[in-house]
């Protein structure tokens, strides 16, 4: 067995001119002139403080070259509780509350945007964002629709924008190594790849609608999806609701899905067949909490497996991501699994390594290589402001997002419509021959939230 390490491959991959070491920063052809003085703090405002807003905040806070100043959210609330820890990263500075985030968009001095709003707000902000002259970046799934995701591409590219999408496991190091174990041949042939995300989440009741709290701007939370009267599970429980998000697939299970199309080097599918069901009945859920999808590509299959039902899944907590200990992959909740002629390659999100097992011996499993892995966010945000200021392209592009998020809506689209096949046409992300499809590939916006045909 053979163990790679992330100090050596980071010194092998920095003397080959890749540049992990500077946040692995894929480089590219600029795309802007405008970057903001390397003496300079970079500028950003908060839109969207929740619970992995908040983390995020407080990461680019703590950077001694950045600086929040506009804290964007609908809800007093969370200023009220958040900012001031904002505040103490960042040496006492407190960052101004903009209940309206449009109004951020006005000010010359803000140089990006950090959006963790709820998915269906995501590509409209991004847009918005743009148009305004802000950097963004946005936390994942990146759009609510395939439509509104190329929207959001032709967004920031007419615009030169950086946009980067919170898919932090393409600024791992030992992801990057494992990208390149895979493309070195070393697994051999993969016909086959299986992306796992399953957990544990039981349905829940709606509660009545009733009036919004004190200081809480509904309307605007809702934003794109259709109009309707303030009820406190839409707002809690949105993963699960098609006016918001697509289920957990969409906005948990995106991590794997980006992962696993980026390391094997794919992009759109041929095919595409999913089914599925919402065993778990009983409550307002509407997306599925068991489902299983097929995508076709040349030369190899991908499969998502989804299951909410199966509370003994474990998901890699902190002393497994960042402690040098290899999960136990059978009920690991969040894994890929590779197959490959020469070996089975299994690969972990946010810091959990992989290994690769090839035939065992004696009945006891043989593992050929292996690399452990660290939680991300640092380099990702690293790789995020190094392209703030140089104008290329970031590890986690828009694009790319864009792709990753394909494969998921395509799935959802083939589960609505009763496990369809469908068939894709990679030059315009539409489906081939099938209208009722489409139906699903954009949505209607609620006024004034709309996302425009010429951006």
């Amino acid at each position: 067995m053979s163990s790679l390490h992330r100090r050596g491959f980071l010194g092998r991959v920095g003397r080959s001119g890749i540049g992990l070491a500077a946040g692995l920063t894929i480089l590219s052809d600029p795309r802007s002139v405008r970057a903001t003085p390397a003496n300079d703090k970079v500028i950003l405002a908060i839109v969207g403080c929740g619970g992995r807003g908040n983390m995020v905040a407080t990461g680019f806070a703590g950077r001694p070259d950045c600086q929040i100043t506009h804290f964007c959210d609908v809800d007093r609330k969370a200023y009220d509780t958040r900012a001031k820890g904002i505040a103490a990263c960042q040496g006492g500075k407190m960052p101004v509350y903009t209940p309206d985030f449009r109004k951020m968009l006005e000010d010359k001095s803000v140089d990006a945007a950090i959006l963790a709003l709820p998915p269906h707000w995501h590509a409209l902000a991004t847009i918005w964002c743009c148009q305004a002259g802000k950097d963004v970046y946005c936390e994942k799934p990146q759009s609510h629709n395939c439509w509104e995701g190329r929207k959001a591409i032709e967004a920031a590219r007419k615009y030169e924008r950086i946009v980067q999408i919170g898919t932090q496991n393409r600024s791992a190091a030992y992801n990057h190594a494992a990208r390149e174990y895979i493309a070195s041949g070393k697994l051999g042939e993969i016909h086959l790849v299986r992306v796992i995300n399953q957990k544990g989440e039981e349905n829940f009741p709606m509660e009545p609608d009733a009036d919004p709290p004190e200081g809480f701007n509904w309307d605007m939370w809702n934003g794109p999806a259709p109009e309707h009267r303030y009820n406190p599970t839409l707002r809690a429980k949105w993963r699960y609701l098609w006016r918001y998000c697509g289920g957990d697939l969409t906005y948990d299970g995106i991590h794997q899905v980006d992962l696993a199309r980026w390391l094997c080097g794919l992009k759109h599918p041929k095919t595409v067949f999913s089914n599925g069901s919402r065993y778990d009945r009983d409550g307002a859920a509407e997306t599925p909490d068991t489902q299983l999808a097929v995508l076709e590509f040349d030369d190899l299959m991908m499969s998502i497996d989804v299951t909410l039902n199966t509370p003994y899944m474990i998901k890699a907590d902190m002393g497994v991501r960042d402690g040098d200990i290899y999960p136990y992959w059978p009920q690991n909740t969040e894994r890929i699994e590779i197959y490959g002629t020469e070996g089975l390659m299994f690969v972990g999100r946010m810091g959990s390594g992989w290994q690769v097992f090839v035939r065992q011996k004696n009945r006891e499993p043989v593992i050929r290589d292996q690399m452990h892995g660290r939680f991300p966010d640092k380099e990702h945000q690293q790789n995020f402001i190094d392209c703030v200021r140089s104008r290329r392209t970031p590890n986690a592009d828009i694009a790319e997002g864009h792709l990753s998020m394909l494969l998921v809506h395509y799935a959802m689209i083939s589960y609505r419509l009763g496990g369809e096949k469908l068939t894709i046409d990679p030059a315009t992300d539409q489906i081939v021959g099938n209208p009722r499809a489409m139906e699903y590939f954009t949505r209607e916006y609620r006024k004034p939230w709309v996302v425009v045909e010429d951006v």
